[in-house]
């Protein structure tokens, strides 16, 4: 979909513009966009039961959004320091268990407690649920650092979901021109990796690519042709699963031996990139064949 924010203008039809290098994101309709795009995945998938699942849970973190406390913006002292240091305003190691963050875990756990799901996910969310603030805390930290155990990777999903929305949340509250690229593979919003990345077709963004963030989804603009997880532009590749769409390619990288994969937004509007990247999960079954890791991250892909 198209950010709002980047509507043709038509009092400035026939200006040069310059694609903005950040888009934030827009919590109250990010996740109602994401679960359409799941299901119309779900539709025609024999992943289906799956699809659907997950398209509840981002039901459920739609619909918690307008229900939240306010979070706090960054201090501005804070933010200016950050900028200076090009680092990210939002500062993972920084992330507390406070009351509004304790509050969207509470929600989406609730949420979460609707969906029809398998007897062990099930099992999973009741024992989060039941988690002390401390084992909270320890998770949020273990989802932030990806550094999830492996016996308890399905209650961190869950964890994980709540943090997208406080992280989307908290994005939003910054301001866009005020933000500088910190690194190669890094949101310059909450530092965290991309989830895909997108070629898109906007108003003043003819063509360009932008990395979609796993965590806050603030997207930032990067050149293509160039690895998203080491930046290197040697040896960079592009592989798809034969007969399937063209809009979505594992990018590789001969350097760093890791892929992330390229969404063509510019040939398919409805394209989003996590949707969409647990709808191509064929072409990461695909790719586990072959010598390239994974680099990007997706909660709901853990294992992957």
């Amino acid at each position: 979909m198209m950010p709002e924010d980047l509507q043709p203008d038509p009092s400035v039809i026939g200006a040069v513009s310059t694609p903005p290098f950040v888009v934030l994101p827009d919590p109250a309709t990010l996740f109602g966009a994401r679960a359409v795009r799941l299901r119309s995945y779900a539709a025609v998938s024999p992943m289906a039961p799956f699809l659907n699942f997950v398209a509840d849970i981002v039901d459920g973190q739609h619909g918690i959004v307008p229900t939240l406390p306010p979070v706090a913006a960054p201090d501005p002292q804070a933010l200016e320091r950050a900028r200076g240091f090009e680092m990210p305003p939002i500062d993972r190691a920084g992330v507390k268990l406070d009351d509004t963050l304790d509050a969207t875990l509470d929600a989406l756990f609730d949420a979460a407690a609707k969906v029809k799901m398998p007897e062990e996910a099930e099992a999973a969310l009741t024992r989060v649920r039941l988690a002390d603030g401390a084992l909270r805390a320890q998770m949020v930290r273990d989802v932030l650092a990806h550094d999830m155990p492996v016996e308890t990777l399905a209650e961190h999903v869950y964890v994980a979901a709540a943090l997208q929305v406080h992280a989307a949340r908290l994005a939003a509250t910054l301001d866009s021109k005020a933000l500088v690229p910190v690194g190669d593979g890094v949101c310059p919003a909450c530092g965290g990796p991309p989830v895909a990345s997108l070629i898109v077709e906007w108003p003043n963004a003819h063509g360009n690519r932008y990395c979609a963030c796993s965590l806050c989804s603030t997207l930032w603009n990067y050149v293509r042709i160039r690895c998203c997880a080491c930046g290197s532009t040697k040896g960079i590749g592009y592989q798809g699963i034969e007969g399937g769409p063209e809009t979505i390619k594992a990018e590789t990288c001969d350097e760093c031996r890791t892929y992330v994969k390229v969404l063509y937004q510019n040939k398919d509007i409805t394209i989003e990139p996590v949707a969409d990247d647990i709808g191509s999960l064929g072409l990461d079954m695909m790719m586990r064949e072959g010598p390239y890791r994974r680099a990007a991250f997706n909660p709901f892909l853990l294992g992957y």
